[in-house]
């Protein structure tokens, strides 16, 4: 469904995006992440047409971004991180006004406008001004006006920003829902999301692809360290003595009270707690809690974008 061969583009002597490939397949939801700068949003305006490639190319489809401009985004849905609508429209008519615009047919416009409102659960809205709205509810119109001309793919970025955990979830439902019959594209800041609702993940970081894997595999491949947490009272001598447990790479010290909370950085794949139990045991420590922390997405995201700066 996208094709991004070796896509370059610069502005001026900055490199925004710096020869990248990937694939996305039909009815795949492909999560595209990446820390601010870091190409994400450029690579999504030459995707959706709105800017050309430097270099490099694009495709929607089996339709070239650039030079089949038309067809490519007969075929896609986008919203922009800033959704822009006409507050000074109703919903239904702005609707209607963009799905005309978008190319249905008009003796389908209604039809495509209906189902859209109930697709996105504002068909109760339908008379208000936009402007009236709620940010989550803006969030749905824009949707609506994405899915509007019945696309294949849905390029999303940044959808839930700016939302309050119940419209997230609301917005979160909606995409999943959507993607049962669509190829879907999202960016976002939201990585738990990301676990939720993606089967693969693209990882970016200062224009160049950093990782392309499931979720899971790149939890398995490219976690470099493990946590573990421990609260005990500890005598003198507790950090050094557990920072020579086999595994360990430092150990941070906090106190709560009586008692110290140890936080420990590990080697990949290590399983210190045993050792650690042994030696709470044999230097007679109370342990109040002994917790190594599962591996999550945000920690390779850091990995992966951070220690390259």
């Amino acid at each position: 469904m996208i094709s991004v061969k070796h896509l370059t583009k610069k502005y001026g002597s900055f490199t925004a995006v710096n020869d990248i490939s990937f694939e996305v397949e039909k009815g795949e939801i492909v999560g595209f992440l990446g820390p601010n700068g870091a190409g994400k949003s450029t690579t999504m305006k030459i995707l959706t047409g709105f800017l050309p490639p430097t270099a490099g190319s694009a495709s929607i489809a089996g339709f070239d971004v650039y030079t089949q401009s038309i067809e490519a985004r007969r075929r896609l849905g986008y919203l922009p991180e800033n959704t822009p609508l006409y507050t000074d429209m109703k919903v239904g008519e702005y609707l209607r006004y963009r799905a005309a615009l978008k190319g249905v047919p008009m003796s389908k416009v209604r039809e495509r406008v209906g189902d859209v409102l109930d697709l996105c659960q504002i068909a109760d809205r339908e008379k208000q001004l936009i402007g009236a709205l709620s940010k989550g509810y803006r969030q749905r119109v824009g949707l609506a006006d994405a899915l509007v001309h019945d696309p294949d793919l849905l390029i999303l970025d940044e959808p839930t920003i700016g939302l309050d955990p119940n419209q997230i979830r609301t917005v979160r439902e909606l995409i999943k829902n959507l993607a049962q019959k669509r190829t879907v594209l999202i960016s976002t800041h939201i990585l738990p999301e990301v676990e939720i609702m993606c089967s693969r993940v693209i990882v970016i970081h200062k224009g160049k692809i950093r990782a392309a894997d499931t979720a899971d595999r790149l939890l398995k491949n490219h976690r470099a360290i493990g946590e573990l947490r421990l609260e005990a009272k500890a005598g003198d001598g507790a950090v050094g003595a557990l920072s020579r447990v086999p595994g360990v790479k430092d150990v941070v010290e906090e106190r709560d009270g009586d008692w110290s909370v140890f936080t420990l950085r590990l080697d990949a794949n290590a399983q210190p707690g045993e050792e650690i139990m042994r030696l709470a045991a044999d230097r007679r420590w109370p342990v109040r809690e002994l917790h190594q922390k599962s591996a999550t997405l945000e920690d390779v995201f850091a990995e992966l974008t951070l220690a390259e700066g």
